[in-house]
This record gives C-alpha cells, sequence and structure tokens, in this order.
C-alpha cells in the first residue's frame, strides 16, 4: 500500500499528490501497516490515503452525522468516515469477515471514534434491507462485491437524504472498464454499473479519477 492505487500516477506524483493534501497520520499508517502484515498481497483492497482524506472532508463537508458503509475490509476507510461525522454520529458497516474487520477495531478504539462505528457481520444485502426504509442517511460508501453493486446501490439509495451523497469505489477498475477486449465477471459488472448510474435520472453524478475511479452520487 505505499505505491498508487491509480493506474495513471507514478511512484513519485502519488507521493506529491498525498504530502500536498492531508496525509495519513500515525494511526492510519499503523493500521495500513497492519493490514499489509496480515493479509498479504490482499492489503491492496484496502482504499488509498488520499481517498481516505477526501472522504473524511466530504463527511464534513456535507455536516454527515449518518452513514452507512458496504465493504469495511480491515477498518481505514470506515475510521475516515467516522472522524468526519459529528461527534455523536453514527457509522453502520456491513462486512461478512469477522477476521479482516477485526484488524481494523483497536485502530478504530486507538483513534478515539469506535463509539461511532456500529460493526454488522453478515450478508450486506440482509443489513441493508434489514434497515427502515426512511431517507436518513447522509453518506454512503459502497466497496464490495462487484456483481452486487446494482443491488446494493438499490437498497442505500432508498435511504439516503435529499442532498445525501454515495460514494461507489473501484468504477474504473485499472482502466479495464474501457478496454473492450477485457470480458472479466467483474469488469462487465462494474461496466453494467457505471451504464446504471449514468443513465440514473433520480440522481447527480460524478466520476472522479481518485485512486481505482470512484463515483461521486449526490441525492437531489
Amino acid at each position: 500500500m505505499s505505491g498508487p492505487k491509480s493506474f495513471f500516477l507514478g511512484e513519485d506524483l502519488h507521493r506529491y499528490l498525498v504530502e500536498h493534501g492531508t496525509p495519513p497520520d500515525a494511526i492510519l499508517q499503523e493500521l495500513t501497516d497492519e493490514t499489509v502484515a496480515r493479509v498479504g498481497r490482499m492489503s491492496i483492497m484496502q482504499i488509498a490515503p488520499e481517498q481516505g482524506a477526501f472522504m473524511t472532508l466530504l463527511a464534513k463537508l456535507i455536516g454527515a452525522k449518518r452513514a452507512i458503509e458496504v465493504g469495511t475490509f480491515t477498518g481505514y476507510s470506515a475510521l475516515c468516515i467516522a472522524r468526519g461525522l459529528a461527534a455523536d454520529g453514527q457509522l453502520i458497516c456491513c462486512d461478512v469477515s469477522e477476521e479482516w474487520t477485526s484488524i481494523g477495531r483497536p485502530f478504530w478504539e486507538k483513534a478515539g471514534v469506535a463509539d461511532r462505528i456500529d460493526l454488522r457481520i453478515g450478508p450486506a444485502l440482509e443489513t441493508l434491507r434489514s434497515l427502515p426504509e426512511e431517507r436518513s442517511f447522509d453518506l454512503a460508501f459502497i466497496d464490495a462485491d462487484k456483481p452486487e453493486y446494482p443491488d446494493y446501490y438499490e437498497e442505500v439509495l432508498k435511504r439516503i437524504r435529499p442532498g445525501g451523497v454515495i460514494l461507489v469505489d473501484n468504477v474504473l477498475w485499472g482502466g479495464s472498464v474501457a478496454d473492450a477486449s477485457n470480458q472479466a465477471d467483474d469488469t462487465n459488472a462494474i461496466r453494467a454499473f457505471n451504464d446504471l448510474v449514468a443513465r440514473d435520472d433520480r440522481v447527480d453524478s460524478v466520476m472522479l479519477p481518485l485512486s481505482d475511479g470512484l463515483t461521486l452520487i449526490r441525492v437531489p
């Protein structure tokens, strides 16, 4: 995780970019190091530091108090979102892995945000569908099983308040979404999701070339 996740950024430019935003503090760096040590190559699933800084800032900008995350991995993104919430805010995290999420828990405690994070272990769609269909969430982040993106999106969309924001990760998929010769299942799933959002007149959206591609969706 020391290098860029952005396929179009070299090492030097990525380092410059991170250094000229809000860089990861000691706790985030320790969590990154622990993730690498515990899960090895799978650590590529952790969001990039510049994306984490963006998500913290965005949560603050929209005054988020209630947030939901689909796909927590080892807890870096959850920590970043929780830090951006109001002091009495709450982040519901949906994940299926007790093993991976347990890596992040000590760092949530260390950062003083554990009381803002409600981790729910189980299939994310079941967790989402168990929530009241009320437009009460300010912010959502989707970063989980790619073929399930449309279902996650629909369940989250009906629960986001007007003016709220949904963030969706990996929408450029290493650039493969624009490579017609790549017909891998996950690539096609992300293409289909991107097409769905692009033609969805219920929302306003922009695809950002941040990390591996991040779509920002505003609910009018």
